[in-house]
């Protein structure tokens, strides 16, 4: 079972998730100050080989894994993740101003479905205290930067659209690419920006980006709203998506209703997954494979990864599964996807995407 599972994570399970959370991040922070402990990491964690590289509209990806917004909020990890044996990291979301997020507890786990119900309501420093992180930094890691509205449910009219400029004119000049978080599930506002009209009139404000930009969405859209948001993806050259967000419906979830009474906000997890798939899936074939598609929901294994890229993804993300299966997940999951390229008789990662669509 290995040494996390068997008596790490016992321990850790029995504190609040939030200060392991932070204590983790802490750490992280630490480690990634100092060369050796920094090496270490990468011997105990990483693992590298060149049939998992992949260039992707000029970036290039060591391997398909990446660590999902939410993690890292406050750009802390930059210089350790990449030893961790992550491909890229997403930092975020970051907001126009300083968020302090909702009310505390706001982070529940939810061992019987291997899940999180998530409320933390986009707490971050805020876009010009997190952009001074970066100013003369030297990333490390491929680093893409995810912007969200200020979680505020009083700003009105345009004062949304300001914001995220806001975030986007402090943060443009940083990181390798940029995200658009549409949809924030744990916020009064939640999917304002998923409405059509409303992100038309954001990405015409935005105008031109010089850097790959991918809108975050809901796994909770109505077809018809996902065709329209990929019409307006190919009207403004936005790169592609990242599919998909938290879920709202608790119906599904093996956690007794008594329990998840306790808590708020949206579910990350395993019971994501399938709902991910299904939407990289039909984006996938909507679109012909012309946007890229970025995979999260319920990767706990390479085979969880391999079947995001066969539906369509061309990289995926993760953070729920490395809190249940241990920091050795990564190395786990880039190791099994060589096995499965040889299984499959692939030369490279990037030619299983959409195989699943090959008739």
């Amino acid at each position: 079972m290995g040494v996390y599972k068997s008596f790490l994570r016992p321990i850790l399970f029995r504190i609040n998730p939030e200060k392991v959370h932070n204590d983790f991040i802490k750490i992280g922070s630490f480690l990634g100050k100092f060369y050796i402990s920094k090496k270490l990491t990468k011997v105990l964690f990483s693992y590298e080989n060149p049939r998992l590289f992949q260039e992707i509209e000029g970036i290039k990806f060591k391997n398909p894994i990446g660590l999902a917004a939410g993690f890292d909020k406050n750009a802390e990890l930059l210089d350790i993740i990449g030893s961790v044996g992550f491909g890229f990291t997403e930092v975020g979301s970051i907001t126009g101003n300083k968020c302090n997020g909702n009310p505390k507890p706001r982070l529940w786990r939810l061992p019987l479905d291997s899940a999180l119900a998530v409320n933390y309501g986009l707490v971050n420093e805020g876009a010009k205290e997190i952009s001074k992180k970066f100013k003369g930094k030297k990333l490390e890691v491929i680093t893409g930067i995810n912007i969200a509205k200020t979680n505020n449910e009083n700003t009105k009219g345009n004062d949304p659209i300001t914001d995220y400029l806001k975030s986007y004119s402090l943060l443009k000049s940083y990181g390798d690419y940029l995200t658009i978080n549409l949809s924030c599930p744990n916020t009064k506002e939640g999917h304002f920006f998923q409405k059509p009209p409303i992100l038309n009139k954001l990405l015409k404000k935005l105008g031109k980006m010089q850097k790959p930009v991918f809108l975050k969405i809901s796994p909770d859209l109505t077809k018809d709203n996902l065709d329209q948001i990929i019409l307006l993806c190919f009207k403004y050259n936005i790169t592609g998506l990242i599919i998909s967000n938290l879920k709202h419906d608790h119906n599904t979830l093996k956690t007794p209703k008594k329990i998840l009474k306790l808590t708020k906000g949206g579910i990350s997890g395993i019971p994501t997954k399938e709902m991910s798939n299904d939407l990289i899936s039909y984006v996938y074939k909507k679109s012909k494979g012309k946007l890229i598609i970025i995979g999260v929901g319920g990767i706990f294994s390479a085979q969880d990864a391999y079947e995001k890229l066969k539906n369509g993804a061309s990289l995926v993300q993760l953070i729920t599964g490395m809190i249940y299966e241990g920091p050795t997940l990564i190395k786990k999951i880039n190791k099994g996807l060589i096995k499965l390229l040889n299984k499959d008789k692939f030369n490279n990662i990037s030619q299983t995407i959409g195989t699943n669509h090959i008739m």
